[in-house]
């Protein structure tokens, strides 16, 4: 078989419901590995919320990618080189930012090993922050402080406000920047044209493969892109069900080490 580039989503996908990378996944994927294989995280998490899983899977050993913030930044994870980044327009994200402050809703960017915010902390920032290791801020002056490149900002409400949210945003700034939910409450803002897919054609051109040795693992509704446009998109049986609906493969749960029948048929040839 041809080698191939297997694309991973991490929560609800690479890791169980303990957030953790079973031993039987990752003896699939060390394998993969080591027979030639590329292994890709791509996730909506900022890299230091990423590095734990790319560490424990080895991806710096193997050559292996991590596409982070739904694709705004590929980092070569064994040299620690940025290959590919996309940027928010400074000045939209004052604007959402308003918005926000206006709607009583949180907002949060990442500035390094932090995840900052000038909105009132709640607990779905907290449960961020905590996922991804990182420290998470209050900063009175977040309207003026973020003058540097943003790769991703987050907005936080009870997912039915987060519905209406999402709508209004869209309806706002729908033409600056790509607006979608990654979880019922959490509301990604990404520069424009930038998600897992077009991230992931992006890292074809780097390595060479064609879209037909891509095969993409997910869950969520920020993997719908790259499950439709993979050579095979793949959902876990935990998937939201449009997921599920646009997939050509449907595996089992992310408990269930859904990733090794797909690494044995699919990547292997098992």
């Amino acid at each position: 078989m041809n080698k191939k580039i297997l694309a991973l989503d991490i929560d609800g996908t690479l890791t169980n419901t303990e957030k953790e990378v079973t031993p039987k996944t990752l003896e699939k994927l060390v394998q993969a590995q080591r027979e030639g294989h590329i292994v890709a995280i791509a996730s909506g998490r900022p890299l230091p919320g990423i590095r734990k899983i790319a560490d424990t899977i080895r991806l710096d050993e193997f050559g292996g990618y991590v596409l982070a913030f739904n694709g705004g930044r590929i980092v070569n994870y064994s040299t620690g080189k940025v290959v590919y980044q996309a940027v928010l327009d400074n000045d939209i994200v004052r604007e959402i930012y308003d918005y926000c402050v206006k709607a009583g809703c949180g907002m949060v960017t990442y500035d390094g090993e932090r995840v900052i915010t000038g909105t009132a902390i709640d607990g779905y920032m907290t449960f961020e922050a905590s996922i991804n290791h990182m420290e998470l801020m209050r900063l009175d002056n977040f309207r003026e402080y973020i003058d540097f490149p943003l790769n991703k900002c987050l907005i936080t409400a009870e997912p039915a406000r987060a519905e209406v949210i999402e709508q209004e945003l869209i309806d706002r700034f729908g033409s600056k920047v790509n607006i979608f939910r990654s979880e019922p409450y959490f509301v990604e803002i990404m520069p424009p044209d930038v998600h897992k897919a077009a991230s992931l054609e992006k890292l074809l051109e780097i390595t060479g493969f064609d879209r037909e040795d891509l095969i993409a693992c997910g869950d969520g509704y920020n993997d719908l892109t790259m499950i439709e446009y993979a050579g095979l998109g793949v959902a876990m049986a935990n998937a939201q069900d449009v997921v599920k609906e646009h997939a050509d493969y449907i595996t089992l749960s992310n408990d269930e080490d859904g990733l090794v029948p797909v690494i044995d048929k699919f990547v292997l040839g098992n």
